[in-house]
């Protein structure tokens, strides 16, 4: 899975996005906005939660936003973030280089509105040194995401 099956997704979709692959690691917020030569928030990050009636779900958020568990829970109900070996289960992507691409399986994605507040924003690509540079516009029709304000710093305006 992880880089490859990001590959293979875009490529059965006919997407047209070119993946970066860097030397160095973009496992975390910090790390990717060095590499990449941009600030923090634009840094796409997606964290993988269980909700209380079981389904996990994904959800991408700018990279310096942090949820707001009073946010979440109105809006998506009660819920915990997952562990690294859940995670990997479930998307098949390593914690570092988790996206909502090329998944293990179908999960529902949800996009903070946070995003919105950058033209171009970067989720990473199945591995932790690389990512992909599209709009968060681009990132709701390729993943079908739902939006949703469940971070403390969301933006008011919709894509």
């Amino acid at each position: 899975m992880s880089l490859e099956s990001v590959r293979a997704e875009f490529a059965a979709r006919g997407l047209d996005i070119a993946i970066i692959e860097l030397e160095v690691s973009t496992a975390t917020v910090a790390l990717a906005a060095d590499a990449h030569g941009v600030e923090p928030g634009r840094i796409a990050k997606t964290l993988a939660f269980r909700l209380a009636d079981g389904r996990a779900i994904l959800v991408v958020a700018r990279g310096d936003a942090r949820i707001d568990n009073r946010l979440f829970k109105a809006q998506l109900g009660r819920g915990r973030m997952l562990g690294a070996d859940d995670v990997v289960a479930l998307t098949g992507h390593p914690v570092g280089g988790v996206c909502p691409f090329g998944l293990a399986q179908p999960l529902p994605i949800y996009l903070d509105r946070s995003l919105c507040d950058f033209d171009e924003i970067l989720p990473a690509a199945g591995a932790i040194h690389s990512a992909v540079r599209l709009s968060p516009q681009q990132l709701a029709e390729i993943t079908g995401g739902v939006w949703v304000n469940v971070s403390q710093q969301a933006s008011t305006d919709v894509a």
